[in-house]
């Protein structure tokens, strides 16, 4: 199959991170000339020098941060990957400030991203394709998320409506909704049997994803695989919301 992709400029956020330093791999063995950003600049220096990607921080919060970063950046795509987990919380319990940074940083963030990406790609006429990494707990109802729930809720609409808004332009836009990757940081929590042992009973692959898994349906989202596929969320989990 050929992507495409060779050659052509893609935007990765959230790239220090597991989802996004997989995807800025597999877009770099692609030919792809990958701008990678992050919060942790140590990690993402180390990424620039196994791939050869070009290195991008700025601050997903700030909209004068990605204004600066962003402007005059000539781009074909952009992966939305960027994000912060939040806390595990009841509608009861939950934390309204950290309601508002989960909103803030996956939500607002994603929006920031694509008003002034999407601004240079109209300029330069030639199409694009944005992928925005959401997640299964924006379709299915998962005890305790409600703050990340709600942020990736958002992000889906605003998959849908930016899709629709940038399809004439010849930007499609897209999102991928993985279910639990298994690493360090989550397994706190769906390690444990009585709250990752019914996901996992329930999904007809009984695996958790890798960060590998997502990263190949976001590469071919933004390829020329995909170039009549826009305004879809897809779910990366194993079949869980099939059934």
């Amino acid at each position: 199959m050929k992507t495409g992709l060779s050659g052509r400029r893609v935007l990765v956020t959230g790239a220090s991170g597991g989802i996004g330093a997989a995807t800025v791999r597999l877009l770099v063995e692609e030919g792809a000339t990958v701008i990678a950003s992050g919060r942790d600049e140590d990690r993402l220096s180390k990424l620039a020098t196994e791939t050869g990607c070009e290195v991008l921080p700025f601050d997903l919060t700030s909209e004068d941060s990605v204004k600066s970063a962003l402007t005059g950046v000539e781009l074909f795509g952009v992966v939305n990957c960027g994000g912060w987990g939040g806390e595990i919380a009841t509608p009861m319990e939950t934390d309204t400030a950290v309601f508002d940074k989960v909103i803030d940083i996956n939500a607002r963030g994603t929006l920031l991203v694509t008003k002034y990406a999407s601004q240079n790609m109209v300029a330069a006429g030639n199409g694009g394709s944005i992928v925005n990494v959401s997640s299964q707990a924006s379709l299915v109802g998962l005890a305790g998320h409600i703050s990340y729930a709600s942020s990736k809720g958002a992000v889906d609409a605003m998959t849908r409506v930016s899709a629709l808004e940038l399809g004439k332009y010849k930007i499609r836009v897209n999102a991928v909704n993985p279910t639990v990757v298994m690493t360090p940081m989550s397994e706190w929590y769906w390690g444990r049997e009585d709250i990752g042992g019914p996901l996992i009973d329930a999904m007809p692959l009984h695996r958790w994803a890798t960060e590998e898994d997502c990263a190949g349906p976001i590469v071919f989202l933004l390829s020329d695989a995909a170039v009549m596929i826009s305004g879809v969320c897809l779910p990366i989990d194993g079949g869980f919301t099939a059934v």
